[in-house]
């Protein structure tokens, strides 16, 4: 099941450590602190109870929201480039 993973951790080392066990479960960093990817039900718990035994005492928060089919094709999505660099198109630039 495809699943969205944010989260909002202070600590850096805690916060890196997070992001790589989202990465090692396959899962697409979608921005700093989201991730999204395919997940079983059984990987949902596991890298769950990871992240919350590295978190350990720190402060934190974890959201996991598993994402069915149909939800995800009903999404809205806006992706665009940063603006022009000195009033040009990016890409338009000498080489």
């Amino acid at each position: 099941m495809r699943c969205l993973l944010i989260y909002d951790i202070p600590d850096d080392r805690v916060r890196t450590r997070i992001a790589d066990f989202c990465l090692d479960y396959g899962l697409d960093r979608i921005q700093y602190s989201a991730f999204v990817g395919e997940l079983s039900s059984n990987h949902q718990e596991e890298l769950m109870l990871k992240i919350q035994q590295r978190l350990g005492n720190a402060a934190g928060k974890v959201e996991l929201f598993p994402i069915c089919r149909q939800d995800w094709r009903s999404r809205l999505s806006i992706e665009q480039s940063g603006p022009a660099v000195d009033g040009k198109e990016p890409g338009s630039g000498r080489r």
